[in-house]
Parts: structure tokens; C-alpha cells; sequence
């Protein structure tokens, strides 16, 4: 069950654009799961009148925190990015429905694919597959070095066995797009599911590279939320329900779906 809290920013940590955001929230740390995200109540007197989604990047229940990682791009992630540790903010979380992960055993690898701020979800996800002892392959992109600053956090913390990163300018890693990488690798026969969160074209294009291998996948989808409880109806997406696709609210029985589940063209 979700709860509406006041929390406090416990650490706060910029690279550029590009924000980590841990909060002192007991409450949504003891329910959350890696695939959920919070509702931010970015401004205390608006605008924006409405809350912003925000997918959990960390969640550790011992010591009662969360994190969220973004990028500042528009109005609302402007204002949060000016918060400091020890000020307080309205969350509500932890919402919608996360990875599937808990029927995974070792051994097998798992490929984590992140673009740019797409890799938030990722990184707490792939906190919690290393607890349980599972081979991570991450594929990280993004335009430049600067879009991938979770980087040196993913190797201290060990949260890979093998960290590939891409940027378009060359400037770190291959050259090209993550997806580029992606197809160039060998994949693995151990290679057992794939887990996803980027822009909406990157997203596309590793579900094609999935069904040609036969890989199952989950991806983490993107939506503009008003309220994140369903009652807006302003994320909705075509998503299959038995033999048919219907339109179905992102924030809530998502944002994680099967990569068979999703109408990613007008062809499907």
C-alpha cells in the first residue's frame, strides 16, 4: 500500500544535468520493490500544481532511505533539483507494478539496458540481483560521457560482472548507440531475460533485437502521470490483454510490462 509522506533529503549528489536524490523514508523503503516509482510534489505552493513521477533508483529498509535519480530537463525537475539535505518534500509511493525477478536463479546472466536517465530503475534493480548471487551484464548509453554518471557507482558497488557503456560522440565506451552495441555482442547462450528502461526509441529497438534472439524482456515504460493512481487516465498505452491490445493505465498495472505485452508500432 502507498503512503503520503514528508520526507527529508538526506544526501543529495549532482553531476551537470543529472541528480541522485536519497530521502530519509522508512515508510516507502520497507514496501518498495525495483521497477516502482514516487509521485514528487516538486513545488510546496506550485507551480506545477501537479506531482511528478520519479522511479526508484535505491531503497535499502535498515536504513529507512530511498533515492531517486533524474535529469533536470523542464519546470518541475528544475525545482527539485534545488532542494538540499535536510529540507523536507511531499512523496507518495511506492507505486505501480516493478520487474519480475524473484523466480530468477543462478546460473544464467541477465542483461540490464539503460539509456541515459532510463538506467535509474536499473540500478536499484540490479542492487537487488546481486543480492541474490546473479550474473549482471548492464549496456549503458547515452549522448555523451555526461549522460552517464551512475558510471563509477555501478563498478564501485560491484553491481555488474561485465559494464558496457556507449555514447554517441564517442567520448566513453563504444561509438554509436547502446542498442548499436547491443547487437554487435555475441549473446550469450546463458543469457536468460532482459530488463529495459530508456527512451522510447532505444526501447524499440532492443524489443526487436529480443524477439529475433527469443529473449524474454521487461521494460520499464515511460508515461506523462497526473495523479499516479489510475484516476486521470492521462498515461494510458496499448497494451495486449488476452488476443487483443487495449488501452491500459501505465501508472497502474505498470510501468513494467512484458516486451510481448507491448504495441510498439501501428502494425502490431
Amino acid at each position: 500500500m502507498s503512503q503520503l509522506i514528508e520526507a527529508v533529503i538526506k544526501d543529495k549528489k549532482s553531476w551537470g544535468d543529472y541528480f541522485f536524490v536519497t530521502f530519509q523514508a522508512p515508510e516507502l523503503a520497507a514496501l518498495a520493490a525495483p521497477g516502482q516509482f514516487v509521485m514528487v510534489k516538486v513545488s510546496p505552493k506550485g507551480p506545477p500544481l501537479l506531482r511528478r513521477p520519479f522511479s526508484l533508483a535505491s531503497a535499502d529498509r535498515e536504513e529507512g532511505t530511498i533515492a531517486i535519480f533524474f535529469q533536470r530537463v523542464g519546470l518541475g525537475t528544475n525545482l527539485l533539483s534545488r532542494y538540499s539535505p535536510g529540507e523536507k518534500v511531499s512523496l507518495i509511493g511506492p507505486l505501480g507494478r516493478g520487474f519480475s525477478f524473484e523466480d530468477l536463479a543462478f546460473p544464467g546472466e541477465l542483461l540490464l539496458i539503460g539509456g541515459g536517465r532510463g538506467i535509474a530503475p536499473l540500478y536499484y534493480l540490479a542492487q537487488k540481483l546481486k543480492e541474490r548471487g546473479l550474473k549482471v551484464i548492464i549496456f549503458y548509453g547515452g549522448k555523451t560521457q555526461s549522460d552517464l554518471p551512475l558510471r563509477e557507482a555501478l563498478a564501485k558497488k560491484k553491481l555488474a560482472d561485465k559494464l558496457i557503456l556507449a555514447t554517441e560522440d564517442g567520448s566513453l565506451g563504444f561509438k554509436g548507440l547502446i542498442t548499436d552495441v547491443l547487437e554487435q555482442e555475441v549473446l550469450s547462450p546463458l543469457a536468460k531475460k532482459a530488463f529495459v528502461c530508456g527512451p522510447e526509441a532505444m526501447m524499440k529497438k532492443v524489443a526487436e533485437l529480443l524477439r529475433r534472439w527469443n529473449l524474454p524482456g521487461e521494460f520499464s515504460l515511460e508515461a506523462f502521470m497526473g495523479c499516479g493512481f489510475g484516476v486521470c487516465w492521462g498515461c494510458v498505452r496499448w497494451i495486449k490483454r488476452g488476443q487483443e491490445y487495449q488501452l491500459v493505465r501505465i501508472c497502474q498495472e505498470g510501468p513494467v510490462f512484458s516486451r510481448e505485452d507491448i504495441k510498439w508500432s501501428e502494425e502490431e
